[in-house]
């Protein structure tokens, strides 16, 4: 009895519609075998569904499997020569076994024989397939291209957004309770203080659901969404952003506010009150991270915070983990050291905190020197850019994405100009109300959130190290005068 390998294979769903469908090929070989008087002892499918990696995985199955079995087969089957091979690199694989492994190709529905003319004839077919493969590829590339430089989406609009058809076209158009939920992800993230994973939380409080078959918005997604220009009114296509035809969700300021707290850092998974950076192992120097264990009780799921190194499952590693509670503890057994009951004491430190505001408004001013610098420097290249293409020198794509780069750049640098006009006075500001409420730091630990605490212990703190279970903090100065104690028994006249 004969043995055949057959592949069966459609890429697009039109041809599923015109007659060419999985099932209708498998039926025409496996009815080829039968009247041949074999059987098919292997059948490869590929759906219009697949990959071109997972395509081209089952080409290459389908070679070594008959490299392997070229002993005991007698041919391959295909119901059409362009079935057979996307491409002449394919079709010359399949000729290779014919020739070299005397594994006859086989066409059910264009049969040719194994002559010089019928291979001619064969070589012409998949000449064709490989040139419509290849144009149908250029015109859906002209295709896209055309409707980005349109305004419209080439896929799925983002959240907030649904795509619709109007007049034969597919457009997108506000879907109101995720566009809303979108504008509050911004509006939180830009104006109340919020890091990811407390702006999580408080959609959550607010009743808000991504989705109605996942509730709780993924902390990645949010991420997402916050760097994500669509919501301003442009389009991704190719790496690159162009101007959209649909209504943007964010406004300008907002966008830009949102991109200078991010600062471009990478997306971390944990952003807890010790994690990132803020504390090192004692016993390798590598940061200690965090991480949220859910324990069901009957009251229902109760979250604890743990804290460890990140090299903690290394062999050798001590395997302590503390919890954010006894970490919490220690934080505020230094906090009560440092109370000051004595008004000049009180001076004093007040006056150590303006002779520092001093230094950092040189350092300040140094900053907006070089910004300044480079605002100017953006607007000639932006203006030599536009000189560019007015007369010709670069074409409409590179201004486009040049175009984009200067203008995100320049209001980058404003933004940063912004800021340091007020950092200064708010980082002031909030090292004298650190001082000020020195007395009641325990009560503004326990109300705040983790964005907050991490402020203080930057503010207080200059370094940290967990030795074993205990922390060691390495105190910023004046706070460290302050935690040890200002007043000296041992001082002349008892002062300071």
């Amino acid at each position: 009895m004969k043995q055949f390998v057959a592949l069966a294979r459609v890429s697009s769903r039109e041809q599923e519609r015109e007659g060419f469908s999985l099932e209708v090929q498998e039926d025409a070989l496996k009815r080829y075998a039968t009247q041949a008087g074999g059987e098919i002892v292997k059948l490869y499918r590929i759906a219009e569904t697949a990959s071109k990696g997972d395509e081209r995985k089952t080409f290459r199955e389908l070679v070594n499997y008959a490299k392997k079995n070229a002993g005991i087969l007698d041919g391959l089957l295909f119901y059409k020569v362009d079935r057979a091979a996307r491409n002449l690199f394919d079709y010359v694989e399949l000729e290779r076994l014919e020739s070299e492994y005397d594994l006859p190709f086989i066409s059910v529905s264009q049969p040719t024989e194994n002559t010089p003319a019928g291979r001619m004839m064969r070589r012409t077919l998949a000449n064709m397939a490989s040139f419509y493969t290849e144009q149908q590829s250029v015109d859906v590339r002209e295709g896209l291209s055309r409707r980005v430089q349109e305004g419209w989406f080439v896929n799925r609009g983002p959240y907030g957004y649904r795509n619709i058809r109007k007049d034969g076209r597919g457009m997108v158009e506000i879907d109101p309770i995720p566009a809303d939920n979108v504008r509050r992800i911004f509006h939180l993230f830009a104006w109340d203080h919020h890091t990811l994973d407390t702006l999580v939380e408080k959609l959550t409080a607010e009743g808000r659901q991504f989705r109605p078959s996942m509730p709780k918005f993924p902390r990645s997604s949010v991420h997402n969404i916050l760097k994500d220009r669509a919501y301003i009114g442009e389009i991704e296509f190719r790496g690159e952003w162009y101007p959209g035809k649909h209504e943007p969700l964010i406004d300008r300021a907002t966008w830009n506010r949102v991109q200078a707290l991010l600062g471009g850092h990478v997306y971390q998974s944990h952003a807890l009150t010790y994690a990132g950076d803020i504390i090192q192992c004692g016993h390798c120097g590598h940061p200690i991270t965090g991480e949220q264990k859910t324990k069901k009780t009957k009251a229902g799921e109760r979250f604890y915070n743990y804290y460890r190194c990140t090299y903690y499952n290394v062999a050798g590693h001590p395997r302590t983990r503390v919890t954010e509670a006894d970490l919490d503890g220690q934080v505020l057994a230094v906090f009560d050291k440092m109370r000051i009951e004595d008004e000049g004491v009180r001076d004093w430190f007040r006056m150590v905190l303006a002779s520092q505001t001093r230094d950092a408004q040189a350092d300040s001013r140094a900053q907006r020197a070089e910004l300044t610098r480079q605002e100017s420097l953006l607007v000639q290249q932006q203006d030599r850019l536009l000189n560019m293409r007015l007369s010709e020198d670069i074409d409409q794509e590179t201004f486009a994405r040049k175009h984009t780069e200067f203008r995100d750049r320049l209001s980058s640098v404003k933004l940063q100009l912004d800021v340091l006009d007020r950092s200064h006075d708010e980082m002031a500001e909030l090292a004298s109300k650190v001082f000020e409420l020195s007395q009641t730091l325990r009560q503004q630990w326990l109300t705040a959130d983790y964005a907050a605490k991490r402020r203080i212990l930057e503010i207080v703190f200059l370094n940290c190290r967990l030795e074993d279970a205990s922390l060691v903090p390495t105190m910023r100065k004046p706070f460290d005068v302050v935690a040890e104690g200002l007043i000296s028994q041992q001082s002349r006249d008892g002062g300071i």
